[in-house]
Parts: C-alpha cells; structure tokens; sequence
C-alpha cells in the first residue's frame, strides 16, 4: 500500500530510507488513489500542465475583463509598460501568475492547483522557472507531483480553502507548492525543498479572506501575483529551524 505522509519529516524519512526522489512517493499514491496505470498518471499531468500553460497565454492575450469590471486586463498592462521596478523575468513572473489568474475571473479554463482561487501561482511560477532554466516538461511534472505532496500534508493539518482558513490557506498553500517545487526541479536537497515551504508560509501567515462583491476577483487576483513573487524568493531565504 502506499503511502499518505501527515508531514514532512516521515516523508523526508521514506525518501532517505528507501533512496527514492521525492516525487515517488506521491506518484505511488496517485496511482493507487485514481486506480490508473503509471503512465496515465502522466498523461494526467501533462494534461494539466498543459491547461495552466494555456491560461497563462490567453491571460496575457485574450480580452480578460470579467462581468464586474473589477478585472479588466492588468497582466497585459503590466506586460506592456514601459516603465518598471522589475527585471525582465520577473516581471514575466508577475504577468503570468496574474494573466493565468484572470482567465479564472473571467470564466476560462484553468487547473485548481490547489483551489480555482489560487490558480494562477502555480503556472506563472512553473512557466516561469522553466523557461530561465529550460527544464523539460517532465521535470515540471515532478515538481507538480512534489507540489501536490506538499497540497496533501497542509490539507491534512491545516486547510486548503480560503473559507476555512482565510487567503493564507489557499493562495499561501498555492505559494508553499511553488517555492517546494521550484528547490526539487533546480536539483536541491530534500531539506533545502522543505524549508521552502516552511519559509512561504511563513510570509503568506495573516491573509484573511475578504473578497470585494463576494467575487473571487479583488483582492484574490494580485495576490496571486504576489504569491508567485514570494514562492520565487523564499527559496534563498534563511529557513526556520523545523519544516514540520
């Protein structure tokens, strides 16, 4: 049977014990969850991957103004203005978290990785990493797999859902998957993919959940941008001293 970690250390355990990636454990698991095959999981994934890659495109391309007005095409501004605080890749980052996250808003097509609300972290920060490091797609889907580890220790002691848990629980959740999967496709320890996370949702700590008119626009939207921009700097941050 395989098997379900309730925290980061036995899963850091397993992986020393038996010489597996990280990754592994959680493909295992898929596999006996969803009752498929090894490659239909990865099909599955690539599907997804693929569907995040395509929201981040029609975010920075197609018409993103949502029926309230309250989103009306900030990615592709930020994309075309001339004038910026931010490095080129980053400001890429910030476009595309931000443009994935509109597509949502505005009734498109999107991946919940881990809710709809946080939807555009994961492919503004998986784009974004591999198109600096011209990583293969296959390396992004580990680090999805690595991502949806760390999705499943949260969801077991805490939560993944703004309602519950306020915007620290969904978009900090959504940013905690980034910043782990960013360390394990860039080649780092085990540890240093834990502190990661540990260090993100350390930063994302205090959200609260306060949408404007009910809707999942203001100020979800930004936040997703946010979240990306810390996903890509807790990595290099000092990390506490337990990542349980």
């Amino acid at each position: 049977m395989s098997l379900l970690f309730t925290d980061f250390a036995s899963w850091q355990a397993h992986c020393a014990a038996t010489g597996e990636p990280l990754h592994q454990p959680v493909l295992d698991y898929e596999i006996e969850q969803k009752g498929r095959t090894e490659e239909e999981i990865w099909v599955g994934l690539q599907r997804a991957y693929d569907v995040m890659r395509d929201a981040v495109h029609e975010g920075l391309t197609g018409d993103m103004t949502s029926r309230s007005g309250m989103i009306n095409n900030g990615a592709k501004k930020i994309a075309a203005s001339p004038v910026t605080v931010l490095s080129p890749e980053f400001k890429q980052l910030i476009t595309r978290a931000l443009g994935a996250k509109e597509v949502n808003s505005c009734m498109g097509r999107v991946v919940a990785a881990p809710t709809a609300g946080a939807s555009g972290i994961l492919p503004g920060v998986l784009v974004t990493i591999q198109n600096i490091h011209q990583l293969s797609d296959h390396k992004i889907l580990e680090g999805l797999l690595v991502a949806a580890g760390i999705a499943l220790i949260i969801e077991q002691n805490a939560s993944l859902a703004g309602a519950v848990g306020g915007c620290q629980a969904e978009t900090g959740s959504a940013a905690a998957m980034g910043s782990g999967a960013i360390v394990y496709c860039l080649g780092g320890p085990v540890e240093q993919v834990f502190a990661a996370v540990a260090v993100t949702i350390q930063c994302m700590l205090g959200l609260v959940c306060d949408p404007v008119a009910g809707l999942v626009e203001v100020p979800c939207v930004v936040r997703n941008a946010s979240a990306a921009a810390i996903a890509f700097s807790s990595p290099r941050l000092p990390s506490p001293a337990s990542t349980r």
